[in-house]
């Protein structure tokens, strides 16, 4: 177990914490998200993500360093994915682009805590029971050929489980209501449809966790280094989603880069697997060889993507 110092730990909570005090002043009103605003905002994300990794490199040394940074640049590549609901969900409910900045903040909340609960759990099955690392390949996999078949999933954001729990629970309204969560309509207490959008999009990021959790946990076990990179990436999804709103068709190679990416890190798992489990002289694949293959793959994508545009 890597022996972290408490005061590292301090420091990474009030980071996060400040970041999003920060962030949620600095769009308290709604106002619609730019180009060079959204650049702006990604710079310091990856800035701050990139300072910490420093640190890690520094307090920890050089394997936690790389592990950070590997983890990090997996959770930011996946994260694509989860741009393309985000704006299949914003299309279906017809979320003003005033009102987006909002429902991502308090999505990347949610998914702070619910990462960080599924990344707990998984590192303590890990260290019980290795041999689930095989189960955690075989998810990868499966979304792999998913990906590769293009299999259309029929995602209907307005009848997922959750909006359809939700609407049990509390009426749902039809109009916005600005930005507002809730509203008094006839003495009794409703909700907008901006609560049903961040319900969608806490959902969307739990099905998201499935193939996130055991791709992070095939490059580290340790609870340090999973959930600080996880979270640094997650603190970066609005700004990466406003910065690349109306491109993301633009780099249709993009999802194969990320298949080969969780197909690698499946391999990866099962190799890692078998040497705890079946034998040590199986070898494991060492994490900076992890980092090349994401880099590659990603550089490769996108430079394909744009080198050949989709027709039509």
């Amino acid at each position: 177990m890597l022996d972290v110092p408490w005061w590292l730990w301090a420091v990474f909570g009030a980071v996060v914490v400040v970041s999003l005090a920060v962030d949620l002043l600095a769009h308290r009103d709604t106002h619609v998200i730019g180009f060079r605003e959204a650049a702006a905002w990604s710079g310091v994300w990856v800035g701050l993500a990139v300072a910490f990794g420093v640190v890690v490199f520094l307090v920890l040394g050089t394997t936690p360093g790389v592990e950070y940074t590997t983890a990090w640049l997996l959770e930011k590549s996946l994260s694509v994915d989860n741009l393309f609901v985000f704006a299949l969900i914003f299309g279906y409910f017809r979320v003003p682009r005033a009102y987006q900045h909002r429902v991502l903040f308090f999505g990347v909340l949610g998914a702070l805590v619910f990462r960080g609960l599924f990344l707990a759990a998984g590192v303590a099955v890990v260290s019980r029971f290795t041999a689930v690392l095989f189960v955690f390949a075989a998810v990868l996999f499966w979304s792999t050929y998913k990906i590769l078949k293009e299999e259309d999933d029929s995602f209907d954001p307005g009848h997922s489980l959750a909006v359809r729990l939700l609407r049990k629970v509390v009426p749902v309204r039809d109009e916005y209501a600005g930005a507002h969560f809730f509203v008094r309509e006839a003495g009794r207490r409703v909700a907008t449809p901006l609560l049903a959008v961040v319900v969608a999009i806490e959902a969307a990021d739990l099905v998201f966790a499935v193939d996130s959790v055991p791709a992070v946990l095939a490059v580290s076990d340790e609870p340090f280094i999973v959930y600080t990179s996880n979270a640094f990436a997650i603190l970066g999804l609005r700004a990466l989603y406003f910065l690349l709103a109306g491109l993301l068709d633009r780099f249709h190679y993009l999802s194969k880069g990320l298949a080969l990416i969780l197909a690698f890190i499946g391999v990866k798992l099962v190799l890692q697997a078998s040497h705890k489990v079946i034998s040590s002289s199986v070898p494991e694949i060492p994490s900076p060889v992890s980092l090349a293959v994401i880099v590659v793959v990603l550089a490769g994508s996108v430079l394909l993507s744009l080198a050949r545009p989709r027709e039509g």
